[in-house]
Order: C-alpha cells, then sequence, then structure tokens
C-alpha cells in the first residue's frame, strides 16, 4: 500500500506499507523519516523536528548532495538535494512482502545557480525486511562534475551508553574534532562528542544495542562517518531537544574528502546501502 499523506502546511510525504515494514519518506529531500519493522523504529527522528518547506529535517536519512558536510564551501553545509522538492516517479509493489519506490530530481534554475551542472538525482528505495537505498546520479551536463555525498542515516538507541560499532578496526580516520588522521583501535563506544570520517572500509558494518543488532552494508563508496554530538553540541542544535544525543548515532554511507566521484558526461554513479 502505497499512499501520498499531506500535512495541514502542504508538506507532503509518502507512506509506504507491506506485510514486513512501514516506510514514510517526505518528497522534499526525498528524506526517509521512518523505518518500521514490527513496529519497532530502526531510525531516530527527532521529536522537535521541522516538517516545512526549505527547512531539512532532523533524523532519518538525510540526504547529503552533491557536497558532504563542506566539501564544497561553495555550497549550503551538506548540498542543496535535501531541502529541494523530489518528484515521485514510480513505484512497484514486487509481492506482500517488498515494495520499491523512486523519486526524482533534475537541475532547475535555482540548482543552476547554485551548482552550474545538468544532472538527474534518483533514490530507489527497496522496503522489505531490508531497507535498501540506491542514490543514482547520472550527468547530463556536457563538462564533467566532482562530487560528495551521504546517506546520513540516523539510528535510535535504547542509549548511547548502550552502543558499540563493530567493523572499522584498523581503518584510516579523519577525527574531524581535532583535524588529525589516525588508525582505528578496536571497535568504537561513546562516552563523549565522536565526529571520524573513515576510508577503505570494505566490509559490512555492525551496530550493537541493547537488544538489537543492525547491520549496515555499503556498494559504491568506501568511507563511512560515525557521529554523536554529545551533551554541548547538542544542545546548542536546532530541532534537537537537549538530551537527544542520547538516543542515536549517526552511521553515514558516503563519498567523502578524497572518497570523491568524478562523472563524465552521461556516466552513472550509484552509492547504495542496505540496512537490516
Amino acid at each position: 500500500m502505497i499512499k501520498l499523506k499531506k500535512l495541514s502546511n502542504g508538506f507532503e510525504y509518502l507512506q509506504i506499507q507491506n506485510d514486513s515494514a512501514t516506510v514514510k519518506i517526505a518528497l522534499q529531500g526525498a528524506h526517509i523519516f521512518e523505518y518500521k519493522r514490527r513496529d519497532e523504529d530502526i531510525l531516530w527522528l527527532s521529536e522537535t523536528s521541522d516538517f516545512e518547506l526549505g527547512k531539512a529535517i532532523r533524523g532519518g536519512v538525510p540526504i547529503c548532495w552533491p557536497a558532504f558536510g563542506m566539501n564544497n564551501p561553495e555550497l549550503p553545509q551538506h548540498g542543496f538535494a535535501r531541502t529541494s522538492l523530489f518528484e515521485f516517479i514510480s513505484s512497484v509493489e514486487v509481492d506482500s512482502d517488498t515494495t520499491v519506490v523512486d523519486l526524482r530530481l533534475t537541475h532547475s534554475e535555482d540548482s543552476l545557480k547554485l551548482w552550474n551542472y545538468k544532472f538527474e538525482l534518483v533514490l530507489k528505495v527497496t522496503i522489505s525486511d531490508k531497507l535498501t537505498m540506491e542514490l543514482k546520479t547520472t550527468n547530463l551536463d556536457e563538462k564533467e562534475f566532482k562530487l560528495t555525498q551521504a546517506l546520513h542515516s540516523y539510528f535510535k538507541l535504547s542509549d548511547i551508553s548502550n552502543a558499540v560499532v563493530k567493523g572499522l578496526n584498523n581503518k584510516p580516520c579523519f577525527d574531524a574534532l581535532t583535524n588529525k588522521t589516525n588508525i582505528q583501535n578496536g571497535d568504537i563506544t561513546f562516552n563523549q562528542e565522536f565526529d571520524k570520517v573513515f576510508q577503505e572500509v570494505d566490509c559490512e558494518l555492525i551496530l550493537q544495542d541493547k537488544e538489537k543488532t543492525i547491520s549496515i552494508n555499503n556498494e559504491g563508496s568506501s568511507s563511512v562517518v560515525v557521529w554523536n554530538p554529545w551533551i554541548d553540541k547538542c544542545s546548542k542544535m536546532s530541532a534537537m531537544k537537549d538530551d537527544a544525543y542520547r538516543k542515536f548515532v549517526c552511521i553515514e554511507s558516503a563519498n567523502a574528502f578524497e572518497d570523491f566521484i568524478v562523472l563524465k558526461p552521461k556516466e552513472l554513479d550509484t552509492l547504495k546501502a542496505t540496512i537490516y
């Protein structure tokens, strides 16, 4: 079952429900803000998040594109896709357990003022007992362009003190808090602010919480961002309660820093993340 719904302020989103899961996707940003299996939320969404045109949703899976962070200082932080209106272009109910939807964004007068390239960006979402996201970029211009991007997934936790991230031991990483590059030693646990970009990632990641385990498998990238703002930064962030940091960790499937993409005219790039 697929329904197009609208909030009282006109904000539109898709609600997709099958025998495996329920997913909600805002047309703004093609932003997945709910993935629920057996009535359990897998993704975290801020209780105070804005659902207004022009404002990014806090939580779920924002799309950072065509730049991750401030990789391109000429663009807004994390690019413009997350506040742009996508078009719902197709859906297929494969069977009672599996639904596929596609949303598309293309260049416009406004986008060309920010980023002077013609493009097609499609998010293909497969909803089942797994959530599969495929972010497909096609260069429709006559010149090549450079791309950094991320599927900025917020995972819901019982408490940050219970979270363990496995699969990044011995991987090189850039620590955004110290501006230093080092090697990860062991599994990741949290007792302070954490913001690192890991490189050379070629294996499945595991997020262990008190009563559940989530696997994250990435294709089309070799960088992963792990982030939690902790106490001070959380209290200063918009659309986030002071203690919200306790209830999520971000594990982002990314092409960041030196793991950038260069797309020649007519070329296609796919960043894929599967959560299960």
